[in-house]
């Protein structure tokens, strides 16, 4: 449980930005994003080795294969789909190597009452407001005066809580979130309540156990 004298999260009213080192990225699990420069090439066939961005729509433009979906894959997955493309038409057993030459996407993660959590890519400047939008927005369980974020700031995980509608409201600054970032949505206690309650009840007026 998170609270003021927790040890292992520092809380705060506001963050300041992460360290450096905290945003740095795992290349070995990294997602390929719109922007990031990287090389692919092919062996046996270094006139096929291309390198250049992957475009704003996520595809990158690889000889006699065509734009293949870069984004939202590791190297490897993308590497096994230059392959398939090339396979057979025009190379019996291509070997494709892709690597990343630079990161401009970073990652960070929105869970709790949304309606799509997972991980997503920043490109550019991106907001709490603009990071939930991303996760299709806030669900029906949400409660909005509780968003926390977790972030790693002087060698320690910290956290603030956020209230998304004071922030609509004009009345709080909508913060700048950072790779590696966590946005935690909380839940109405009394909404989730009546969710759960009444996911119970398949057909209206009739009883059913409740343990």
């Amino acid at each position: 449980m998170i609270g003021p004298q927790s040890s292992a999260v520092t809380v705060s009213q506001s963050l300041p930005p992460p360290d450096q080192t905290g945003m740095a990225l795992d290349l070995s699990n990294y997602r390929i994003g719109p922007l990031d420069v990287i090389r692919v090439e092919i062996f046996g066939a270094p006139e096929l080795t291309r390198e250049a961005e992957v475009d704003a729509a996520g595809n990158f433009s690889v000889p006699l294969a065509g734009p293949v979906q870069a984004a939202g894959r590791s190297p490897a997955e993308l590497s096994d789909a230059i392959a398939e493309r090339l396979r057979g038409r025009y190379l019996k057993s291509p070997q494709v190597s892709v690597n990343i030459v630079k990161a401009q996407s970073k990652t960070f993660t929105v869970d709790g009452a949304v309606r799509q959590p997972g991980n997503y890519a920043i490109v550019g400047k991106m907001t709490l407001q603009q990071a939930i939008a991303t996760a299709r927005g806030a669900d029906e369980a949400a409660n909005l005066n509780n968003v926390v974020i977790f972030r790693t700031v002087n060698n320690r995980k910290a956290a603030a809580l956020y209230s998304l509608k004071a922030i609509r409201a004009g009345q709080l600054e909508d913060p700048q979130i950072y790779g590696n970032d966590i946005v935690v949505v909380g839940e109405s206690a009394a909404r989730k309540f009546l969710r759960d309650f009444g996911n119970m009840f398949p057909v209206l007026g009739q009883f059913v156990p409740v343990l």
